[in-house]
């Protein structure tokens, strides 16, 4: 029986991760699969051939501490997936103007350390919005993450400023097909193509992810979008485990992207038949001594 790892936080408490589905598939194929919290100490990565970066959604709260166990993990020789290099550049959001240096057409971002009553009103005026989105450099679940008036009032202002001092950010219009259709995740295994899914924020929220109370459907995307995901799938760095592309429809009825998760996202196993078997295939195909049969 083989040991892999996968890499995940001291709690899941109120986060719904579907991990479960694979881990049963690797059981099938003679691997068994130990989930290590990141902030465990003293791990013997070496143990491991195979460390798989799954569910440590609280990354962004010491993402240089997160780094360092990286970059331990592949010191040890074991293989990281994704890897450290892929890791880097995918922690910070300015990954986005590589993307858009490449042809990817993403959602206009204007990049601001902190935020002010001038920069605000500077975004608004150069999206051309009366609302925007607020996201820090670094950030994973929403986390901080604002949908404010182009012009907020005073007590909210001094609540943004309060939240940001200190942060860079991104400042983007806020779209409102993120509430409908909804935002598009498209899903890669080894760069190929698994399955979509469509994330619709509840009623009064804007957020999309299911913490936050979003309804999940799977989705055949529109041709367009799925084509902008697979652009964007071949425009990035290094050899990739997975990988998800979110999409959203601008007003224009063209698409763009809002993010690449490439560090822990979430796969959406459940919502097709073959996905969690398609990511344990994906996954034996990577195990340095390749489990036959698989």
């Amino acid at each position: 029986m083989t040991r892999i790892a996968f890499l995940t936080m001291d709690s899941l408490d109120n986060f719904v991760a579907y991990d479960q589905l694979v881990t049963e598939e690797l059981q099938r194929h003679g691997v068994t699969v130990d989930e290590i919290s990141w902030r465990q100490p003293n791990v013997a990565w070496s143990d491991y051939p195979l460390v798989v970066i799954r569910s440590p959604w609280d990354y962004q709260q010491a993402p240089h501490a997160f780094l360092d166990v990286l970059n331990r993990i592949e010191a040890a020789g074991t293989r990281l997936e994704n890897p450290l290099s892929v890791c880097r550049w995918n922690y910070r959001k300015s990954y986005l103007q590589d993307l858009a240096a490449a042809g990817i057409r993403t959602i206009p971002t204007i990049w601001s350390d902190g935020v002010s009553e001038q920069i605000l009103a500077q975004a608004a005026a150069q999206l051309q919005t009366p609302e925007l989105i607020i996201k820090p450099l670094i950030g994973a679940n929403a986390d901080d993450t604002s949908r404010i008036p182009a012009a907020p009032a005073a007590e909210q202002l001094l609540e943004l400023i309060t939240t940001y001092t200190g942060k860079s950010v991104l400042i983007q219009p806020f779209l409102p097909r993120v509430l409908d259709p909804g935002e598009y995740s498209l899903i890669y295994f080894d760069r190929n193509y698994s399955h979509t899914i469509l994330k619709t924020p509840a009623v009064g929220d804007f957020r999309v992810q299911e913490e936050h109370g979003s309804t999940i459907t799977a989705i055949t995307p529109p041709a367009i979008v799925q084509e902008l995901a697979q652009q964007t799938v071949a425009a990035l760095p290094a050899d990739l485990l997975y990988a998800r592309i979110d999409v959203l429809l601008m007003e224009d009825q063209q698409p763009a992207v809002i993010e690449v998760e490439l560090i822990e996202p979430s796969l959406y196993l459940p919502f097709h038949d073959e996905a969690a078997a398609r990511f344990c295939a994906a996954i034996l195909r990577r195990m340095p001594d390749r489990i036959q049969g698989s």
